[in-house]
């Protein structure tokens, strides 16, 4: 079904009037794709050259500046939504971590005493994820780098050679006590779509998640979960619907499943990106059925929106200065380029975020 643009911005002026923006107290646990968000230096091993100074983007300090810059202030606008700063972020298509200190120290962000957990993986293009939380809200106890392994009864297309010369971003899970609960994170960045390809990589990554996660509550009884990130399919694909176990209805929820607040929300007509007039929600985040229906006294999942009787426990989060005001894309996300011109906009994705607070 088509969901295209008109439809998504009549519906998002509905929904955002009819919402409180001030939300009550809890945790704010989000995800944002920064596209792109390479530094002017070349690092070792990684195909940043597109983004140097000589590069094809000519890609200079002033643009950088500019980039970091762009993505503080949806950080910042979030914020002054939600009246405090994320408690979780996670983020991807980063180039390092040089790029994270950057904008963690931006003024816009910097009261929010940001830490950073990232690893560099093994992605072709140099892009990887990473983890943003803030110390007094979120104490760290592990963190691990996944791998994307083969390791699965699923049908693959690439032959047992290029399965060996695959390399993509590798998953990050990150645990830790957040109002003394434990949790854990897992933030991700699934194989690409390019030449509409890769679903069964998406797959494995869902399954490559799941497996692990569902590892974490047998050693943890009780931990609560959220699984985010750009998932390069939609909540109704397979590797999610499927493979990740992802429910639309809470009720239907087991200990085998997660809830995904953003399925609801996909077929109500909201989306991320756009592409060609169609709207998607790559940018998910699915929890546990510990965190999504909770106990008495306990943190769960809270409802973010609600529009025409009904409640979503998800948000996208779009603002008039991130989004493309006139011409052909208009209505889309405000992306860093625009048929090859530096246009100093954001991402071609919105963010995503949840909250968590006290079931009383």
């Amino acid at each position: 079904m088509k969901r295209y643009i008109i439809v998504l911005l009549s519906l998002l002026a509905v929904t955002f009037s009819a919402c409180a923006q001030k939300t009550g107290p809890g945790y704010v646990v989000g995800f944002y794709n920064l596209e792109n968000l390479f530094d002017i230096y070349h690092d070792d091993g990684k195909n940043d050259y597109q983004y140097l100074p000589d590069g094809s983007n000519q890609w200079t300090e002033t643009k950088y500046k500019k980039k970091v810059h762009n993505m503080a202030r949806v950080i910042r606008a979030m914020a002054d939504d939600n009246a405090r700063f994320h408690t979780i972020l996670g983020v991807s298509e980063i180039e390092n971590r040089h790029v994270l200190e950057d904008l963690v120290c931006d003024p816009q962000i910097a009261s929010a005493n940001f830490q950073i957990i990232h690893f560099d993986g093994p992605d072709r293009r140099g892009v990887d994820v990473a983890l943003l939380y803030r110390p007094d809200q979120f104490t760290v106890l592990e963190s691990r780098s996944i791998p994307f392994t083969f390791d699965s009864k699923i049908k693959f297309d690439l032959t047992p050679i290029e399965q060996e010369e695959f390399r993509t971003r590798d998953v990050l899970m990150v645990r830790g006590m957040m109002g003394g609960e434990m949790f854990a994170f897992y933030v991700c960045h699934l194989p690409s779509r390019l030449g509409g390809k890769g679903a069964d990589l998406r797959s494995r990554g869902g399954e490559i998640i799941y497996q692990d996660a569902m590892k974490l509550m047998q050693e943890f009884p009780g931990i609560k979960i959220a699984a985010m990130g750009d998932m390069n399919d939609n909540p109704t694909d397979e590797s999610m619907a499927v493979y990740l176990h992802g429910k639309e209805k809470m009720e239907e929820v087991t200990s085998e499943d997660f809830y995904d607040p953003f399925l609801s929300m996909y077929k109500d007509g909201y989306g991320t990106l756009a592409y060609r007039g169609e709207w998607s929600i790559f940018d998910l985040i699915l929890v546990n059925e510990t965190l999504a229906k909770g106990t008495t006294g306990s943190l769960q999942l809270q409802p973010l929106v609600r529009r025409r009787g009904k409640t979503y426990f998800g948000r996208v989060f779009q603002k008039d200065f991130m989004t493309q005001q006139e011409g052909q894309y208009q209505g889309t996300p405000l992306r860093t380029f625009s048929n090859g011109a530096f246009v100093g906009g954001y991402s071609d994705h919105y963010p995503t975020y949840i909250l968590i607070g006290k079931n009383k």
